[in-house]
């Protein structure tokens, strides 16, 4: 049997939303949408999941080092773009101070 479609998160949300509110049972929303049991229960253990880690006693969310790596690499790019504008808006101005930053 062909694998159905994936469905956007947008319908997940509903389903899931519909299951815990009691509308639906796991069964019938499979059956409604074509989809298995499984999948609706892992979409439901995800979503509940996601809620607590989003709670999460107000901790923020730890930055991995690869965030760390991006966010050092654009303040050092927005610094070298900086100087740069100051050494243009010299040369155009041609006060010989853009000779101060080579």
């Amino acid at each position: 049997m062909a694998r159905p479609p994936k469905l956007p998160v947008s319908e997940k949300e509903k389903i899931v939303l519909a299951v815990l509110r009691g509308e639906t049972t796991i069964k019938q929303a499979a059956q409604r949408n074509g989809v298995s049991e499984t999948s609706i229960g892992t979409w439901k253990d995800q979503f509940l999941r996601g809620g607590r880690e989003a709670l999460g006693n107000g901790q923020r969310r730890q930055t991995s080092s690869r965030e760390q790596q991006l966010e050092q690499e654009n303040r050092e790019l927005v610094q070298a773009l900086g100087e740069l504008h100051v050494r243009l808006r010299a040369a155009e101005r041609g006060d010989g101070t853009a000779l101060l930053f080579r």
